[in-house]
């Protein structure tokens, strides 16, 4: 296994599997600008690795994400989040979003603020039973304006209605219930549950994959007719793919895809 270091932000890699890792101990892992720049470019070395296929997000020394850091949030210097950190960190999510492999979220600790961006912007979120969330932007007065967009595509309307408006300090469940997370799991099971859905990721095309990933966003925006016609050419030229050929030869065959990692 071998490391980088970037700033604020280590990347780890293991065969397939690329670690994304936010390592702010003395800041809870908060965001501030050089920061979400970092992740940003965490995301897009992600991308151009032809080796890897599925990336971990998570925060390291028992918290998650603490949100912006708030430590001269306000000031105009050039590392405050006021500066730089929302247009950094919409770029964050953006490539999340638009990232044509999947990116599934490690959650233990504290979430809060910005933090909240970055599970909803995630494929797949895992949260440790333990974990604690909150939308506490109303709570140092201003607003959840740029994660909005991502969570309120996740969370049904009540919850986030709610949990928004309120800033409650509030539980893995109570967020799972929202929409927000995937699975919660106990704090020592957490990392059998992150594998289990890389493992099954992992058995995907790659561009099956990045095409499900379209699907998911652009297919909801669309009028019936065109999303038909879209998937129905979709369809057709993934059929006719050397990808699938290979899958549903190896489905045949009952053996593993080439793309597989091999035991």
């Amino acid at each position: 296994m071998s490391e980088a270091t970037r700033e604020s932000v280590r990347i780890e890699r293991n065969g397939a599997v690329t670690t994304v890792i936010l390592d702010r101990p003395h800041a809870r892992n908060a965001v501030d600008g050089p920061t979400a720049i970092a992740l940003y470019k965490a995301f897009d070395e992600f991308d151009r690795d032809e080796s890897a296929s599925v990336a971990v997000l998570w925060g390291d020394h028992g918290t998650f994400c603490a949100g912006a850091d708030l430590a001269g949030a306000s000031q105009a210097d050039s590392d405050s989040f006021a500066h730089q950190g929302p247009g950094a960190l919409v770029a964050v999510l953006e490539a999340m979003l638009d990232h044509p492999k999947p990116i599934v979220a490690r959650v233990q600790g504290h979430v809060a603020g910005g933090g909240n961006g970055l599970v909803a912007a995630s494929d797949l979120a895992v949260a440790s039973a333990s974990a604690k969330f909150a939308f506490s932007e109303v709570r140092v007065g201003v607003a959840p304006a740029v994660i909005s967009v991502v969570c309120l595509a996740r969370m049904t309307p009540a919850h986030a209605r709610e949990l928004l408006l309120t800033g409650e300090r509030v539980s893995a469940d109570r967020v799972k219930e929202a929409g927000l997370v995937t699975a919660v799991a106990d704090d020592d099971a957490l990392d059998g549950v992150v594998s289990s859905y890389v493992d099954a990721l992992l058995r995907g095309g790659p561009t099956a994959l990045a095409r499900t990933k379209e699907l998911l966003t652009r297919v909801p925006a669309m009028q019936r007719d065109d999303a038909f016609a879209y998937t129905a050419e979709l369809s057709a030229s993934l059929f006719a793919s050397d990808e699938a050929r290979e899958g549903m030869t190896a489905f045949l065959e009952r053996r593993p895809a080439s793309w597989t990692p091999q035991p």
